[in-house]
């Protein structure tokens, strides 16, 4: 039997179409960042169950313990959205991400909120892995970097909004961010109602390219998915990390590291609007050099920071690089993706990105222990700014190509 793939649709075009659209946009707000909603929460976390071992690690694993099995479920995911469909998927996923996001809300012992925290991943997992092949099957070229700029927008919207928020709920209780999980619930029905499943195509001849990938797609590939997972390496030492940062320089109150975290993701919006254009103008490794390099900068400074103002700059910083790196890891990988294959691909990705959140704290707390915070920072900044200067090395090497 032929194997089937997704068609490309183009830009929207109807009211239909602009409703699918904002109904993926605001889908996007609950993904890359909804483990660190709670980050202001990790020292009232800590506080509370002080009593429990290892529990400066444990913490923090509440944080990125959902990375873990986004990266072990997102594989799986992108599978099921090829072969079954990707609505179905997705609309599982957003109840389960209300349900397991919000269980912190109840549970009260640390195994427990691991547990409600990973099932919370399997969530995110199947929500990214579907949207993202949904774009890669609804938009093409100039379009589809459009999208994706507003995409990343948004995520930084939802950011800001839940990081911020999260900040100030902390302060009321450490369980107060968990009630953010439950917005998830609104966006059900708009999903049921307005996102439509991908018309399927039947390939007219033998499997010819359509679902494979070469030698040279594959390595591409490959080094993709390192640079995604470096990437989110360095980038969570932020939500992990900058909460105990801000009280070793003496700036405790959880409120103070949601704002700082939230101001990075604002610049963030600012920037991820501006990625069309820096795409065409900079290409796919430009964008990649950007990125890196900004975010090194953003390391580096944050490592000599003596104020609570410095930090905010920090951020600032920082949040050029999420705000272009992350949409070009997409749009990169739509790039090379058949279209049989754009949710196994997806699924990857995803894996890629949130194996990089689940390893940060695993990489970063050795080189606190061993250098301060103020040193590891340094340090990851530097190993960070040396990609973004190679990658703009190869852009300049190759002044033809994107």
């Amino acid at each position: 039997m032929k194997p089937d793939f997704y068609a490309t649709a183009e830009v929207a075009r109807s009211r239909d179409e602009r409703r699918r659209n904002a109904t993926l946009l605001f889908i996007s707000t609950l993904t890359i960042m909804s483990g660190a909603t709670i980050s202001a929460s990790l020292p009232g976390i800590a506080a509370r169950f002080a009593d429990v071992e290892n529990v400066a690690l444990l913490s923090r694993l509440v944080l990125t313990l959902p990375a873990m099995f986004i990266a072990l479920f997102s594989p799986a995911a992108g599978f099921l959205v090829d072969r079954f469909g990707r609505k179905p998927l997705l609309l599982a996923s957003l109840g389960l991400f209300a349900v397991a996001g919000a269980s912190g809300l109840v549970l009260d012992t640390l195994p427990g909120l691991l547990v409600g925290r990973a099932v919370l991943g399997l969530a995110v997992g199947g929500i990214m892995t579907a949207t993202t092949a949904l774009v890669g099957d609804f938009f093409q070229g100039p379009a589809r970097d459009r999208y994706m700029g507003l995409q990343q927008a948004f995520v930084g919207i939802g950011g800001t909004i839940f990081l911020t928020g999260g900040g100030f709920l902390a302060e009321v209780h450490w369980r107060g961010p968990f009630f953010i999980y439950l917005v998830a619930i609104l966006l059900v029905p708009a999903a049921l109602a307005f996102l439509p499943e991908p018309r399927r195509v039947r390939a007219a001849g033998p499997a010819t390219g359509e679902g494979r990938l070469d030698g040279r797609t594959t390595a591409l590939l490959a080094l993709l998915f390192l640079a995604a997972a470096v990437n989110m390496i360095a980038f969570y030492m932020i939500p992990t990390q900058l909460p105990f940062y801000l009280e070793s320089l003496g700036f405790a109150a959880p409120s103070l590291a949601g704002t700082a975290i939230g101001a990075g993701q604002l610049v963030g919006v600012v920037s991820a609007l501006a990625f069309a254009p820096f795409r065409r103008l900079l290409g796919i490794m430009g964008v990649f050099g950007l990125g890196f390099i900004s975010a090194g900068l953003s390391f580096l400074l944050l490592s000599g920071a003596g104020s609570y103002g410095s930090v905010l700059a920090a951020m600032a910083v920082s949040g050029v690089c999420m705000g272009t790196i992350m949409p070009n890891f997409a749009a990169a990988a739509m790039l090379l993706a058949p279209p049989a294959l754009r949710g196994r691909i997806s699924g990857l990705l995803v894996s890629s990105i949130f194996a990089g959140q689940f390893l940060s704290p695993l990489v970063s707390q050795p080189l606190i222990t061993a250098s301060g915070y103020d040193g590891a920072y340094r340090i990851v900044g530097s190993v960070v700014l040396v990609f973004g200067v190679a990658a703009a090395a190869v852009r300049l090497a190759r002044p033809g190509h994107g």
